[in-house]
């Protein structure tokens, strides 16, 4: 006999068996891990530089405007945010699309804050500008550190 003309010849044992079957599926569903959607971090790179004894205002006059300007528009970049605190330092956050090299990514902010180093002040420069990957969950030994100064 024929595997199909079984199902074929018994009509309700085929409904009831794909019934049973629909609802196992209906039960394993929620017990399934989701691995095609993972937590996605985009990548990030820091920024830190301090000016000693400057307020926010002028930290952020002198030191964030500038650095903003010349990070902005590197390529893949989605949104910045800078933080400047009262005791003199400022860190600047740059997000980028998930998916972009993370090692790339610093080496581009590298490449413009080094360009945005002469309109710094000058205790600013003598201290050194620190740019590094921001270190997430998923990668907990990414962070190098480049300092100039």
């Amino acid at each position: 006999m024929d595997f199909s003309r079984f199902f074929i010849d018994r009509p309700i044992f085929a409904a009831v068996l794909s019934i049973l079957i629909f609802i196992t599926g209906l039960i394993a569903i929620p017990l399934l891990p989701v691995s095609e959607y993972p937590d996605v971090v985009p990548p990030s790179v820091q920024v830190r530089a301090e000016y000693p004894g400057a307020n926010p205002k002028v930290i952020a006059e002198t030191v964030a405007t500038p650095l903003e300007e010349a990070i902005n528009g590197v390529e893949n970049m989605m949104y910045m945010k800078s933080v400047a605190g009262s005791d003199g330092v400022l860190v600047t956050t740059v997000t980028f699309r998930p998916g972009t090299d993370p090692d790339q990514a610093q080496v581009q902010v590298q490449n413009r804050v080094a360009q945005a180093e002469a309109r710094l002040p000058e205790d600013v420069r003598r201290l050194g500008i620190t740019t590094q990957k921001a270190v997430s969950d998923a990668d907990p030994g990414g962070a190098s550190v480049f300092a100039k100064g």
